[in-house]
């Protein structure tokens, strides 16, 4: 664990800062693990090594004179293919973007270049950020650095990958459903999901000109330890002039959260899937790490999914096909991409009919409902703790991986981060979802210092692997 692809981007930028080492030695490391890993797992699928090389020169002769350029200054990131790099070929995993240089950063990605960073490469993502699968017709499918037969999620599912396997301290993902959350969930590493209007969506394949529902797609960070997501999320935060949803408001400071006044709310089963033994374990053992930290503990699950009509995860899918599938078929014509040639794993977003008016109206109703009434379940309560998905990363001809534990949580909006907690008894990551009131980050991320701190977090890969297959370390 002393090597310098486990270290946290936090510790690896004070080494660079401090000439511990230097960012060219970084970046080499780094380039030097992603080609040992990726033919395994394919997570890696545009290369920016060359330029990443003389940006790393740059940085250490920058430092020779004294010269910081911000707080990542000459650590390396990789970037999930939905985000736009200037330079780099960015396809969102549609065919018709197979070529797509964007002459212009998206808005996360030239924040964390201002702030020094150096980009490795691209990650795989499903086309258009649309499935729980990391496959596409360009690159093909992500395996999951602890078990190659498995998935490693999606829609993050390269991030996570990659960041898990060593390759990069830190990537940058989306989350519409999920797609942060459960990477992080079946990857074994931290992701978190910002609260609806804290980061900008420019640049991302589902931008804040999607549709209607825009406000369900969140950006944030994907690493190996929670105080990353911590130097991390200021950084790509706040208003860029563009995106309209986003909302100037302060980034509370994890560390100066008093955790013995929090009060706490935990399930183990959302009554949609059930839960593995493992997982329900999983969720005790975080309880009683927070509670032993001097946190109200209360088991206590949000009822409304009895109460209304259609389950969350009903309800975002129909939120999503409302338009007739309008709002891709437009993404899918200005990237030049045939209704032919998507890949099956989208198929479902482009239905056959819209949602009548009357249908419409009555689906945003039953959203706003839903959405008052978890903010009074949420007036009792700081933090709440749930599973990040129901089973560990599943098989890649198997179903899943199962979203009804995240996707409550783009349709509130909220924050949530998931960072590993425990093990299967298949010795696979098991992942822990803590949610916290709107613009409360640092609660989350206070709670989620504390889980890694008692439990542990991430793991690397020990090589071993499940069924007679063998993870990439």
């Amino acid at each position: 664990m002393d090597t310098l692809v486990y270290r946290s981007a936090k510790a690896l930028a004070a080494a660079i800062r401090s000439k511990e080492v230097s960012s060219y030695e970084v970046v080499t490391t780094c380039i030097s693990q992603i080609e040992a890993v990726n033919p395994r797992i394919n997570a890696v699928v545009q290369q920016a090594f060359d330029s990443a090389l003389e940006q790393a020169r740059d940085a250490d002769d920058d430092l020779m004179r004294d010269v910081v350029r911000g707080p990542l200054h000459g650590l390396p990131m990789t970037i999930k293919d939905s985000l736009d790099t200037a330079g780099v070929i960015t396809t969102a995993g549609t065919k018709g973007r197979a070529t797509h240089v964007p002459d212009k950063d998206a808005t996360v990605v030239a924040r964390l270049r201002t702030a020094g960073a150096i980009l490795l490469g691209k990650t795989n993502t499903p086309e258009l950020t649309m499935s729980g699968r990391t496959d596409n017709y360009l690159y093909g499918l992500t395996n999951n650095p602890y078990d190659e037969t498995r998935t490693p999620g999606g829609s993050s599912g390269g991030a996570a990958a990659i960041v898990a396997a060593g390759g990069a301290p830190f990537d940058i993902g989306s989350d519409t459903g999920g797609s942060i959350r459960i990477p992080a969930h079946c990857c074994g590493i931290a992701g978190i999901k910002p609260t609806a209007g804290r980061v900008p969506r420019t640049g991302h394949i589902l931008a804040y000109d999607f549709s209607f529902i825009e406000s369900l797609t969140h950006i944030g960070p994907l690493a190996r330890y929670v105080e990353d997501l911590m130097l991390l999320l200021p950084i790509i935060s706040g208003p860029d002039w563009y995106d309209p949803s986003i909302v100037p408001t302060a980034l509370g400071e994890p560390t100066d959260v008093p955790l013995p006044q929090l009060r706490l709310a935990y399930y183990t089963d959302n009554g949609i899937a059930s839960p593995t033994q493992d997982t329900v374990q999983v969720i005790h053992d975080c309880v009683h790490a927070l509670s032993d930290s001097g946190v109200t503990c209360t088991e206590s699950r949000p009822n409304v999914m009895e109460q209304l009509s259609m389950s969350t995860s009903d309800m975002l899918k129909d939120l999503v096909l409302a338009d007739g599938g309008g709002a891709i078929r437009r993404i899918l014509q200005v990237s030049g991409t045939d209704l032919n040639e998507i890949h099956p794993r989208i198929e479902w977003i482009l239905p056959d009919k819209a949602a009548t008016t009357l249908e419409l109206n009555e689906l945003i109703h039953e959203w706003n409902t839903y959405r008052s009434q978890m903010l009074t379940f949420l007036r009792d309560y700081d933090v709440l703790v749930c599973p990040a998905s129901a089973a560990p990363a599943p098989k890649h001809d198997d179903e899943g991986p199962e979203f009804s534990y995240t996707m409550p949580y783009n349709l509130t909006g909220w924050p949530s981060v998931v960072l590993r907690a425990g093990t299967s008894a298949e010795g696979l990551p098991i992942g822990v979802q803590i949610v916290a009131r709107p613009w409360r980050e640092d609660v989350a991320l206070a709670g989620a210092l504390q889980i890694e701190k008692s439990l542990g977090g991430w793991q690397p890969p020990d090589g071993s692997g499940q069924n007679g297959s063998q993870g990439v370390l």
